[in-house]
């Protein structure tokens, strides 16, 4: 139970769904069509003896425009309420934000495991994916323009088919000004070192934990690299042995907090990224085995366009962009 000044709130999550009750004054009672759940208006009003009012809103996460996001192993559906006592062009008067959290379903696998757009590679009997996400990580982004300091959630994964269990590492990504790499051309590093992403030591970019050893999710903060040109992201995708684990054949990101390289998978195992600070190359026994079953793919991604918002040719890049999606 929430008080504010003039109402009391009660959310209560359910499975799929929410059942919010919002007290308001006995003033507020004929205005009770101006509050909102998302885009809802409530699903009930009921007037209390004491002249308060109790606005109602029972609803689906499907429905009131509910945002999904996928954060570690929770499952989170945010909205919010709202009293607009002025028509929607205003500013509301008052919001609150509604939460709701869960453990994220076991072998939940996101709706763009099989994407239709994206790149997709086959090789070796394997089908490599790569693709930009959405900020909420719901699927493939609807533009490929990007504020400079913004993140673009870069998806990579390795379909298994009748494979035994794979584990997709990115084990090399550049960027670059054209989609083919030739002498001479200028390359910006974001992960090198056999797995490491040289972007978190400088930078806020960050692995996002996995939802299954077969995909990956970059979290690449932008760069100034290619600002206002067309930017593409290469990357050399490997097919790898989820046991098989070594300096080698790895996926490292620096944590600030604890001045440190941290193997994404396990921590306790993040001995293994102790190179990623000079030069990484041995090799176990195992893997030395394995190597010649391993599938690799060179995959490249974009056009993506990073524009520095106080510039004013970017408005140019992003109306262009918002208009091409319209057609």
């Amino acid at each position: 139970m929430v008080t504010h000044f003039y109402l009391e709130i009660k959310v209560v999550c359910e499975k799929d769904a929410v059942k919010i009750t919002w007290r308001i004054r006995p003033d507020l009672v004929p205005y009770a069509a101006r509050l909102f759940l998302g885009s809802c208006m409530a699903s009930r009003l009921k007037v209390l003896p004491s002249g308060d009012g109790e606005a109602h809103f029972n609803y689906a996460f499907t429905e009131c425009k509910f945002k999904k996001l996928m954060k570690g192993n929770k499952l989170i559906y945010q909205n919010q309420l709202s009293y607009r006592p002025e028509a929607k062009t205003k500013p509301a008067a008052f919001v609150y934000p509604v939460e709701c959290v869960y453990k994220r379903p076991e072998g939940w696998v996101p709706p763009f495991l099989n994407p239709a757009s994206g790149v997709s590679e086959g090789h070796g009997g394997l089908v490599f994916h790569m693709a930009l996400l959405n900020e909420l990580l719901t699927g493939i982004a609807k533009t490929n323009i990007i504020p400079l300091g913004s993140f673009m959630p870069i998806w990579a994964a390795v379909e298994q088919k009748s494979h035994q269990p794979l584990m997709l590492l990115m084990e090399e990504c550049v960027a670059a000004t054209t989609p083919e790499i030739k002498t001479g051309t200028q390359l910006y590093p974001i992960i090198g070192n056999k797995g490491c992403l040289l972007e978190s030591v400088n930078g806020n970019s960050v692995f996002l934990p996995r939802y299954h050893s077969s995909a990956l999710i970059l979290y690449l903060q932008s760069f100034k690299f290619g600002l206002g040109k067309e930017v593409y992201i290469h990357c050399k995708l490997v097919a790898w042995d989820p046991d098989a684990l070594d300096e080698s054949k790895k996926t490292c990101h620096y944590v600030k907090e604890n001045e440190s390289w941290q193997l994404l998978e396990d921590p306790f195992q993040s001995s293994l990224c102790s190179c990623c600070s000079s030069n990484c190359k041995t090799r176990s026994k195992r893997g030395v085995e394995w190597e010649s079953h391993s599938l690799s793919q060179t995959t490249v991604l974009g056009p993506i366009i990073i524009v520095d918002q106080s510039d004013p040719r970017a408005n140019t890049l992003v109306e262009a962009a918002i208009e091409s999606e319209v057609k």
